[in-house]
């Protein structure tokens, strides 16, 4: 049962962790409502992790070689307004920055704060309908490449409130891209990309913090193992039908999923817990 319990919960990460949807909410729930309780949580939280950055490594290694190359050899030769690449390259080095601090400092105090199924169903909501909002009246013309700094840093400000489980970091970095007057599947990519060193600096953390007390046994290894590939296959297919998806939909389905979720679990603590 724990192998099928990984393996779930390995699907809810993949999928949740880019959809706009909340991965750290969909867990919470997962772990309330099923009382699947791993020997390490914080390993297996660390593993799922590092799961979808495995899929957004994959998905995205060409971009991720153009723009690591192209900072890089801005400090050769800094020809920033000329050539969009470095320009992108810095533009997502600054917008990690505001995600990187609040993250390193409050991640553990917002978590413990906010990690209650009933705030979770409270974000779920606020942010459903922000999201619904942002899609339904910004314009929408930008391109990723037609970024601006400004732009950039405050998508990168709003990427902060995505430590609070419920909100989403996908759906709180796309709400901003969409207010900054990016299309949709431009929104997402740049979230995407942003993403990659947001989640691979906190799988670094949370790796130091379990080594340095963790302890896991070796029948565990295989249920992390198996929590850890079926994260990152479910990431990949995530991550490709989303970009796919916004070429000619809205996000108002998920908006409305957010919402609907939302509600149902406040009407399941009231009335069932």
């Amino acid at each position: 049962m724990n192998y099928f319990f990984s393996i779930l919960a390995g699907i809810i990460q993949g999928l949740t962790e880019f959809l706009p949807i909340s991965s750290s909410g969909h867990l919470v729930l997962f772990h309330d409502f099923f009382r699947f309780d791993f020997p390490d949580a914080l390993a297996f939280d660390v593993v799922l992790h590092l799961g979808t950055l495995l899929a957004l490594i994959i998905y995205f290694a060409f971009d991720i070689a153009k723009y690591f190359t192209a900072w890089l050899t801005s400090f050769v030769k800094w020809d920033f307004r000329a050539d969009v690449n470095k320009r992108l390259a810095w533009f997502l080095f600054f917008g990690t920055i505001p995600a990187a601090v609040a993250g390193f400092y409050l991640e553990d105090q917002i978590d413990n704060f906010f990690r209650q199924p009933m705030s979770v169903a409270v974000m779920l909501i606020v942010f459903g309908i922000f999201l619904y909002l942002a899609d339904r009246f910004f314009k929408q013309f930008k391109t990723i490449n037609e970024l601006s700094f400004a732009n950039a840093l405050v998508i990168g400000i709003f990427q902060v409130l995505a430590l609070v489980p419920g909100v989403s970091r996908s759906g709180i970095t796309i709400i901003a891209g969409l207010s900054q007057r990016l299309k949709r599947q431009d929104a997402a990519r740049f979230s995407f990309l942003l993403a990659i060193p947001i989640i691979f600096g906190a799988g670094l953390k949370k790796s130091i913090d379990f080594f340095s007390t963790g302890n896991i046994l070796a029948n565990d290894l295989i249920i992390l193992a198996v929590g850890f590939i079926s994260s990152a296959i479910t990431g990949y297919i995530a991550i490709r039908f989303f970009l796919k998806f916004l070429e000619n939909h809205s996000l108002k389905a998920f908006a409305v999923y957010r919402v609907v979720l939302g509600f149902v679990i406040i009407f399941i603590i009231l009335f069932f817990k």
